[in-house]
């Protein structure tokens, strides 16, 4: 049997992992005819080695294989006889590995995993026909506000709409991350519902969400509202070395974000090229990035190399 999992929600993909597991018969025999491969390195022979190995005390094995369909992915620029050269050699080897792939044993349960693939892949096309094919995108919007509710549910407890709102805003489609804020949520506020005041309570980014406030209180001169956030920060908890590395980190993203945006790119780039997860995030960076300019941005920067250099002299 084949699978290919593929999606950069990887706490989904390995969930899905998970049922292929329990589904491959007895667990203790199946951790030691299991298998794992690095597929930007593995060769042909290795894959046939392994997938034709019969299993020990069991019926199946199973060969989990990561990165081997982006090993054929569309490389960037090149010169014209390296690119030519390249793909002579990609097709020679996808094509022995995808004949070969389609036909392993009856005995050997193989996963391809990957992160992000185009549908031109050629791999990805020759095999897809002859695989279960499962993708798991970073959910995002409805799916994921419906994706809170579910594990809410699973794991016993019920939540109010306001809240799952304000948890899809503020963490985003990270469900490792969500996952984890539910687990403490739950654990607050025992057998009663979950409500929006216990997500501002309790969720790690409803924090992120006051520092958010106290920069832009900061860049608009606006000292008393910015001693007001700093104050609450604090009381909650918060370590001034880490207020001061959240103020630096989120003026660079506001510059990156002016920057990224002055070149006319599209919110989802932005999105992945300051490595944010959440809406809430990105939303307020974008917002932030349009209301000062880099002169205003470039004095607060040199302010906090001052703070900087003045706490570790």
């Amino acid at each position: 049997m084949l699978y290919i999992l593929v999606g950069q929600d990887d706490f989904s993909l390995q969930e899905s992992l998970g049922e292929i597991k329990r589904g491959a018969g007895d667990q203790a025999l199946l951790a030691t005819n299991t298998t794992t491969l690095d597929g930007q390195q593995v060769t042909l022979d290795q894959l046939r080695t392994v997938c034709e190995t019969l299993p020990f005390l069991a019926e199946r094995r199973l060969v989990i294989v990561k990165g081997l369909l982006e090993r054929f992915e569309p490389q960037g620029k090149s010169s014209r006889q390296k690119k030519i050269r390249r793909e002579s050699n990609q097709q020679n080897e996808y094509k022995s590995l995808a004949a070969y792939l389609s036909k392993i044993p009856d005995s050997t349960i193989l996963v391809l995993v990957d992160k992000r693939i185009k549908t031109s892949n050629p791999l990805f096309r020759g095999l897809s026909p002859k695989a279960e094919v499962k993708s798991f995108p970073l959910l995002r919007g409805n799916k994921l506000r419906q994706w809170i509710q579910r594990r809410v549910k699973e794991e016993g407890g019920n939540i109010s709409p306001v809240a799952v709102d304000l948890m899809a805003k503020l963490v985003g489609g990270n469900l490792w991350i969500m996952a984890n804020e539910i687990n403490k949520l739950l654990l607050f506020a025992s057998s009663r519902r979950i409500e929006e005041e216990d997500v501002k309570t309790v969720v790690s980014y409803a924090r992120e969400a006051n520092v958010f406030a106290m920069v832009d209180a900061i860049l608009e001169f606006n000292a008393r509202l910015a001693e007001q956030w700093l104050q609450q920060l604090l009381q909650e908890g918060a370590a001034p070395a880490y207020l001061l590395v959240m103020l630096s980190r989120q003026v660079q993203m506001i510059v990156r974000a002016k920057e990224l945006s002055s070149q006319g790119k599209p919110k989802v780039e932005i999105q992945n090229r300051l490595g944010l997860i959440s809406d809430f995030a990105l939303g307020k960076t974008l917002e932030q990035a349009g209301r000062y300019t880099f002169k205003r941005l470039g004095e607060v920067y040199h302010r906090l190399l001052e703070a900087d250099l003045s706490i570790k002299t």
